[in-house]
């Protein structure tokens, strides 16, 4: 087996990386995991994700944790409503009879970010992730490579892995493409106690998700298993515009204002998005790599998710991708019928940016026709035709 003996390092934990370090611990690799973040509750995790048959859900059902995730996914978080800018009721999936479940490619469960990042933790080896290691630089020592983190430490490895997300410090090593800007800003929010600090909001949730579109403008709203819920505005602006705008992100006031600018003549309910003093937010301009990137493969490292293929997330592919990809890796990483690693990568790699390529036309396809002047009727029309519910995965 080519891992046998092998020291593997995996860049970011994040749930690509942790899926991956599961799957190579189930074939007897040696796996580190070096993660930016202090320790594992150091960062409130995101938004509810929906893992997909074909992806997440079948890296799940390899790694031996669909029986763990069956315990920790919310029923229902997946039902939408969607609404205009004046929170009109255009379609409703509460409202419809659900019969998908487990074993149906239409069935897509939600889980929060932060119980997905737990299960997967937990399946790990004792001491797998080696927390508080930002990457700092990495060089060839013999035929694998020396890294060192902004903490002081170093480690040697045979095969890396960047796993280490949109702003990837490993994907120079690999390949010099880089990004281009789609004209959309994302501005994430998250809001505690929802019930109390948005309570219209609530009431139109019923524990599942909003898309309310208007104007060429999208904002997105999930409910959150620990009362709180997630919320995503996107509209057109400069690629700059968050740094130049003059905008405190850590002040609820400021962005309040910005929003009833921006989405001027949206109902007052979605200014409970923004009253309450500890919510959170952060701008996100939306990034895409050149569908038709390619690379020479290497014989020690490679990528995953967002550090191989970033596009932007309105087509709800991201984590089920990051999955797809741990998958595929380990399994060309386990195959007796490669003679050699980069053999093994190069296959990984060119059906890895294929399948990316596919989505990422779609996705942008997707994403303009949201911020257009008729997205409300575009949505309308992609969900009555049987399409399964996406999730917004910033």
């Amino acid at each position: 087996m080519l891992i046998q003996d092998k020291k593997i390092a995996i860049i970011g934990g994040g749930p690509g990386g942790l899926t991956l370090a599961r799957l190579l611990q189930l074939r007897g690799a040696t796996v580190k995991v070096y993660e930016r973040d202090r320790d594992r509750d150091v960062r409130v995790q995101g938004a509810t994700l929906d893992l997909h048959h074909e992806s997440g859900l079948a890296a799940l059902r390899q790694a031996g944790l669909l029986d763990e995730f069956k315990k920790h996914y919310r029923p229902g978080a997946e039902h939408l409503r969607l609404v205009d800018q004046h929170a009109t009721l255009v379609l409703d999936e509460h409202a419809e009879a659900q019969t998908a479940t487990f074993g149906d490619p239409h069935f897509r469960p939600e889980i929060d970010r932060g119980p997905l990042r737990d299960l997967l933790l937990d399946s790990l080896q004792p001491g797998t992730v080696v927390w508080d290691s930002h990457f700092a630089s990495m060089k060839p020592a013999g035929p694998g490579w020396e890294i060192t983190f902004q903490n002081g430490t170093a480690t040697t490895a045979d095969i890396v892995v960047g796993a280490d997300g949109a702003n990837s410090k490993i994907r120079p090593f690999v390949t010099p493409v880089t990004p281009f800007y789609i004209g959309i800003t994302v501005v994430e929010g998250a809001l505690p106690d929802a019930a109390q600090h948005a309570p219209r909001i609530c009431a139109l949730l019923q524990g599942g998700k909003i898309f309310a579109l208007g104007d060429e403008k999208t904002l997105i709203v999930s409910a959150k298993g620990d009362g709180g819920l997630a919320f995503y505005t996107g509209c057109k602006t400069p690629e700059l515009w968050a740094r130049d705008s003059g905008i405190d992100f850590k002040n609820a006031a400021q962005v309040q204002t910005w929003f009833r600018q921006e989405f001027v003549g949206w109902a007052s309910l979605w200014d409970e998005l923004f009253a309450a003093d500890h919510a959170y937010f952060v701008p996100r301009p939306q990034y895409c790599f050149p569908p038709t990137q390619a690379w020479a493969s290497q014989p020690n490292l490679t990528l995953l998710g967002d550090a191989a293929h970033l596009m932007p997330p309105y087509a709800g592919e991201g984590v089920n991708m990051a999955m797809l990809d741990a998958l595929e890796l380990s399994n060309c990483l386990a195959d007796s019928q490669f003679s050699n690693a980069q053999a093994a990568i190069a296959a990984y790699e060119q059906s890895m940016r294929q399948r990316a390529a596919t989505v990422a036309q779609e996705t942008l396809a997707q994403t303009a026709a949201l911020h257009s002047p008729g997205g409300l009727a575009h949505l309308v029309e992609l969900f009555s035709g049987g399409e399964p519910t996406h999730e917004l995965s910033c």
